[in-house]
């Protein structure tokens, strides 16, 4: 079996950026391919922006910003790698043309993972010789600091190569689940994204501003998430009897007409609705000023819950002591 030594990155931007600085931070080679004329200021000014915090996590003792380099070529990529991760537009047309050409110059061992967002990999496979390589890894923003991946594999993946991408994951210090069925949006974008819609919605009918509708998560159910997600949370709130009582007490308030779960048409007036909120509460702070304060209060959030051995916390404190080594 190929020992992964070498990532290739077929796609910059946030999330190939990403993808490097995690990568980098965790002892691995990275060889990354972008066509832009400035992919490589992008990339390596990504991982730069990202060292610190992942300093903070704990760098592995051969990591170095030093060990990505820039290809010329997709196929260059391919035939470096012992594992690629592709992280090009959601646009099914180019996700299966680009498959197509890794699939055709990577030996046949090499690991191909996707990280679209909803996409699914059996399309992908369409036009690959080598279709049992190719699967879906799904990562979180930012990638470098947020461990869940969702694994996804098409109908042509072989469980063998799905256990190696979850090892390889796991060694990068990531938390992989690997989804049972192939589903559009697999699992925590189904979430969110109903989340979303129900937010868009209360946004365009006029009963919150951005930042109440944010206040909402932030103050409440988002911290019990962190460690906790929906059906434990849940279970909790039946008391004594558990979910099984809460099911009992609050079932039948699912009938009621509490969410819409359909999308709103996003007129122009709920655009600029949404826009003019969320500027307005990023008035005194500039993207990289967030950006920063985000991971620094991802780290201290997963600090926190490394005392109790939950959620992230738990991650957080396994790859500390496999770096440490």
């Amino acid at each position: 079996m190929r020992e992964i030594k070498t990532i290739g990155l077929v796609g910059g931007g946030v999330i190939g950026g990403g993808w490097a600085a995690r990568c980098l931070a965790n002892g691995y080679d990275v060889i990354a391919y972008d066509p832009a004329p400035n992919a490589e200021a992008i990339i390596r000014g990504k991982v730069a922006n990202a060292w610190p915090a992942l300093t903070k996590v704990g760098l592995h003792k051969t990591a170095s910003q030093d060990r990505l380099r820039m290809a010329s070529s997709i196929e260059e990529v391919a035939q470096a790698a012992d594992l690629i991760q592709e992280s090009v537009p959601e646009r099914l047309d180019l996700k299966i043309k680009i498959h197509s050409q890794i699939d055709a110059a990577a030996a046949p061992d090499v690991l191909i993972c996707s990280s679209t967002s909803g996409l699914l990999p059996s399309d992908f496979q369409a036009e690959c010789q080598h279709p049992e390589r190719v699967l879906v890894g799904h990562p979180f923003n930012p990638v470098y600091l947020l461990p869940l991946v969702e694994i996804v594999g098409g109908k042509k993946t072989s469980m063998e190569n799905r256990t190696r991408a979850g090892a390889f994951y796991e060694s990068i210090g990531m938390h992989p689940i690997q989804c049972r069925t192939e589903v559009e949006g697999f699992l925590s974008d189904r979430l969110q994204e109903a989340l979303w819609r129900e937010n868009l919605h209360m946004l365009a009918e006029g009963h919150a501003t951005t930042q109440e509708m944010d206040d909402a998560i932030i103050y409440g159910p988002g911290l019990r998430w962190a460690f906790m997600g929906v059906n434990r949370t849940f279970a909790l709130a039946g008391g004594d009897e558990g979910m099984r009582h809460f099911m009992h007490q609050f079932g039948p308030a699912l009938k009621l007409p509490w969410t819409k779960l359909v999308a709103p048409e996003l007129t122009d007036e709920l655009i600029d609705t949404v826009v003019e909120g969320t500027d307005a509460q990023l008035a005194n702070t500039t993207i990289p000023e967030m950006e920063k304060l985000r991971d620094n209060c991802l780290i201290s959030i997963m600090e926190a819950l490394s005392e109790y051995r939950e959620g992230a916390g738990e991650v957080l404190l396994r790859i500390r002591k496999a770096n440490a080594q």
